[in-house]
């Protein structure tokens, strides 16, 4: 299976350097040291045919004292990176001088055309600053947050507590049946578009456990031998897509509309016509999507039930 966008992150997380406080300051009195610009969640691009994340020092930061602090990402080459958080200026583009030479895209619309391990630190930024903007306040007793630990946590004075960054996991799972795979539409999605069924993990759930019930709810199929295949992180906001297939041991559809709108049995032949273009009766999802790879790695004898 090819490597799947928002992984292979070219940064090691140093996760030792976090507690270093003094590290961190100096790291960020450092011109080497590169930072990543995020504006309402979306990071800097620059742009021109070929996109890739574009990197500021710290001077961005100064006069900023009461701006989000920036949050650390790791190292490369030991040269530290960060992610800031621009989401209070204004017109960040034309102040900071970015204007004409990058842009701030949405995530999703560009991730696909930057390289893989610029998706992965772009996914990562966007995570950690999505939840620090969420989290200001304690859950637990209501009292004002602070960051810690170069933004890998949060800090209640009030009650003492320590919060970090949730993680939501999600199952993602290609039923099939022999020669043909179960696929789903949900009623926002423009036809002919279908993908394969997903939904979250409860708790108290096993992931095998998870993809028979969402199976069950969504399309009224029972299924077995639950198989791991991959993961893919998804930052909207804070999600891990844990890429599964599935047997299916009844074959009566009966759709959950709360659910989807629609789902059917497809042929690998009808899938792998689609996979090369869209045809009147199948789009399936682009390779951004963790979904078209359980899908190509079936069409192509890599995956099974």
């Amino acid at each position: 299976m090819k490597q799947i966008v928002f992984s292979g992150s070219s940064l090691d997380r140093a996760g030792h350097r976090r507690r270093d406080a003094a590290w961190l300051r100096e790291r960020l009195a450092d011109d080497a040291t590169r930072v990543l610009p995020v504006w309402r969640l979306s990071p800097l691009v620059r742009s021109g045919a070929a996109p890739k994340l574009a990197w500021a020092t710290p001077a961005l930061l100064d006069g900023r004292e009461a701006a989000p602090e920036p949050v650390f990402l790791g190292e490369a080459d030991g040269v530290a990176h960060f992610a800031a958080d621009l989401s209070d200026r204004p017109e960040p583009l034309s102040e900071f001088g970015f204007e004409g030479v990058a842009h701030f895209p949405e995530l999703r619309a560009v991730a696909g055309l930057l390289p893989l391990g610029d998706a992965a630190i772009a996914a990562q930024a966007r995570h950690l600053l999505d939840w620090h903007s969420r989290h200001a306040f304690c859950p637990g007793c209501g009292e004002a947050t602070r960051p810690k630990d170069g933004g890998w946590a949060r800090w209640c004075n009030a009650c003492s507590t320590e919060h970090f960054p949730r993680t939501d996991p999600v199952v993602i799972m290609l039923v099939l049946d022999g020669e043909r795979c179960l696929l789903g539409r949900q009623p926002a999605w423009p036809r002919p578009f279908f993908s394969a069924l997903a939904g979250f993990v409860e708790g108290g759930e096993t992931l095998e456990e998870a993809v028979q019930r969402e199976v069950a709810e969504e399309a009224g199929i029972a299924v077995s031998n639950v198989r791991y295949l991959a993961s893919q992180p998804w930052p909207f906001p804070a999600s891990l897509m844990l890429g599964c297939t599935a047997h299916a041991t009844t074959r009566e559809i009966v759709v959950d509309r709360t659910e989807i709108e629609e789902a059917d049995w497809f042929t690998k032949d009808e899938v792998r016509a689609a996979l090369a273009a869209p045809t009147a009766r199948l789009a399936v999802p682009p390779p951004m999507a963790i979904a078209h790879h359980l899908i190509r790695a079936w069409v192509g004898g890599e995956a099974g039930a």
